[in-house]
């Protein structure tokens, strides 16, 4: 299913269709402010591990990242933050960047790695931030890669649907993507560290 949403002003009877297919374990295809990304609810590990066959990835080695709403709600998942992080984090987001961090229990066993780290992202795009919103709880963040000599990521949301229509429950048009993914940044220790340079300049 492709399902056109208002890229500034989502209509709220499309972002309940959406979180019904969440409740209901689905998995979706949805914009950021950076490339499309699949996405699930964190806590259902069916939808999780549904996400990871396909894409290829082992959960339990694999760097799995997801978004929240804001800082507060990125605050529950994440061991302290120290007050120069919590202020990189209010100068940079919401943006196109992927914070790595340090977990607590509340983040769901199977987005643990062995380092119990995990990308968090806000990202400044209203659809993705509607439905966050409206779910209560994060969603997982994978982009969708393709294997392409030119392009890495695809833009369109029709050919998108083309794509993977039938591998997931639906496709949220929100208008044509960026192509370079977010910039991921290590928070794990003392020291701040540039994973990827991506979409994101970093304001230290």
């Amino acid at each position: 299913m492709l399902l056109k949403v208002h890229t500034e002003n989502p209509e709220q009877r499309k972002i309940q269709q959406i979180i019904k297919v969440l409740e209901d374990g689905g998995v979706i295809i949805y914009p950021t402010d950076t490339v499309y990304g699949l996405g699930c609810d964190i806590f259902n590990n069916r939808a999780v591990e549904r996400i990871c066959r396909l894409r290829q990835l082992n959960p339990a080695k694999a760097n799995l990242s997801f978004i929240c709403e804001n800082l507060s709600q990125l605050s529950q998942y994440t061991k302290p933050l120290d007050n120069r992080t919590f202020r990189l984090l209010k100068r940079n987001l919401p943006g196109p960047f992927t914070f790595i961090f340090n977990t607590n229990n509340s983040v769901p066993k199977l987005l643990k790695n062995k380092r119990k780290t995990a990308g968090i992202r806000i990202p400044n795009n209203s659809i993705a931030q509607a439905i966050i919103a409206r779910l209560g709880r994060p969603i997982l963040s994978i982009s969708i890669k393709i294997e392409d000599e030119i392009l890495e990521y695809l833009t369109d949301p029709i050919d998108i649907h083309e794509e993977y229509g039938k591998l997931v429950d639906m496709v949220v048009d929100g208008g044509i993507s960026g192509h370079t993914a977010s910039t991921i940044v290590d928070c794990t220790s003392s020291e701040i560290d540039i994973l990827r340079e991506g979409a994101g300049e970093l304001e230290l």
